[in-house]
């Protein structure tokens, strides 16, 4: 009498509303999406606070459909073997349409001006000579030769400097961490500043687009506001902890600053003066957010179906064309002789390795070995465990 080996289902399970399309990535067999589960295979989110959950035993991986993973306790999933996934340039388009409308619209007063408009309501009749009377407050500038200084040009930042410059701006880009793949798609005529204070010194206009990092936290202060020139319009659509408030509320007062355009409000960006707060709405399309639910369920699939990994923030991106031959995927601490323990570990099977590859990322590494040997069965008895028990790893999967 034959067995028959039940095909493993990955359970898949969100923390928040994912778009349907995204979902749909996993309407095949071997995927369940269930947010009952107190034990899935892998988590898709969005903004939802991850800090204080714990996590099982099955779950192999996080997928943000965002940029941003402040939500999510990174350093405790590398340590647990759980792979994290964000989805850069998923929703670049939707960052960027939003930069270069609240440029424009900023610089010619257009928030204040139909704010004011609709304080009008019951003039009746001599609202358009009211209006004519007090347009004159509104008075902007245009942008067309004023100088725009990008700060990080990466998928959102390439896209704002490219059609800046098509808005016959003058564009100066700062990124000493430029990837190549970026450096193809830039404009040529995208000026290139040597230091971040050159930026500050010659733009009229700045737009950040960089992480928070401990050396990126507060970088508008008092000290950089002092580099910059009078009435500097600043759009910060990356993260509210880039500006030191306490300086940004003087530098406004003071008119060093003449606009400070956020997508971060809070208490202290409400008063202060000269403001645009605008409620996090960088992102927040149709398109970007089935953009970034797609790409974020397609990166899990691909993880859990052949231990492949793409966008990951704390493990090396790893890929190897998958044949369908029987996969060892080895996360460990980066340490010598690891690989060698690993290949040991499956030759000692009589199995020949058919391919390899082998990434770091600091103190970790990730291993994807395909094994050549036809194997019968859902798994090869005793490897798994045997490849568990070498000194330093951390997670293992029979794929």
């Amino acid at each position: 009498m034959s067995t028959i080996a039940l095909e493993k289902v990955n359970t898949i399970k969100t923390l928040n509303n994912i778009a349907e399309r995204g979902l749909n990535v996993f309407n095949k067999n071997g995927f369940l999406v269930d947010n009952g589960s107190e034990n899935p295979d892998a988590i898709l989110v969005r903004s939802f606070n991850m800090h204080s959950l714990e996590f099982g035993e099955n779950l192999k991986a996080i997928a943000r459909a965002g940029a941003g993973v402040n939500n999510i306790p990174v350093d405790r999933c590398t340590e647990q073997g759980i792979v994290v996934f964000n989805t850069p340039g998923a929703n670049a388009n939707a960052v960027k349409e939003m930069v270069l409308t609240s440029l424009i619209a900023s610089s010619r007063n257009l928030f204040a001006g139909v704010a004011w408009t609709k304080s009008l309501d019951g003039e009746g009749e001599q609202i358009p000579k009211l209006v004519e009377a007090g347009k004159k407050q509104f008075v902007g500038k245009e942008i067309k030769g004023k100088t725009l200084g990008v700060i990080g040009l990466g998928a959102i930042g390439a896209l704002v400097a490219n059609d800046a410059l098509d808005l016959d701006m003058d564009v100066i880009g700062f990124d000493p961490f430029i990837s190549v793949d970026t450096a193809w798609n830039l404009s040529r005529n995208v000026q290139r500043a040597m230091t971040i204070e050159q930026l500050f010194a010659e733009s009229d206009y700045i737009t950040v687009h960089v992480p928070l990092t401990d050396d990126t936290r507060g970088m508008f202060n008092q000290a950089t506001f002092s580099i910059m020139k009078p009435d500097v319009h600043i759009l910060n659509f990356s993260r509210g902890e880039l500006v030191n408030e306490t300086d940004m509320a003087a530098a406004l007062e003071s008119g060093k600053v003449g606009k400070y355009i956020t997508d971060f409000p809070n208490e202290n960006v409400l008063k202060m003066k000269n403001t645009v707060p605008i409620p996090h709405l960088g992102a927040s399309t149709n398109e970007s957010e089935e953009n970034c639910a797609i790409m974020a369920a397609r990166q899990v699939k691909e993880f859990l179906e052949t231990g492949n990994i793409k966008n990951s923030v704390n493990f090396p991106n790893t890929s190897l064309p998958y044949t369908g031959k029987r996969r060892v995927a080895a996360f460990h601490q980066n340490v010598p002789n690891m690989v060698g323990q690993i290949t040991s570990a499956v030759s000692s099977y009589h199995l020949n390795i058919a391919d390899m590859v082998n990434r770091s990322r600091g103190d970790y590494a990730y291993t994807i070995i395909d094994i050549d040997n036809k194997v019968n069965g859902d798994v090869i008895p005793g490897l798994e465990e045997k490849v568990k028990q070498i000194p330093g790893m951390v997670t293992v999967r029979i794929i």
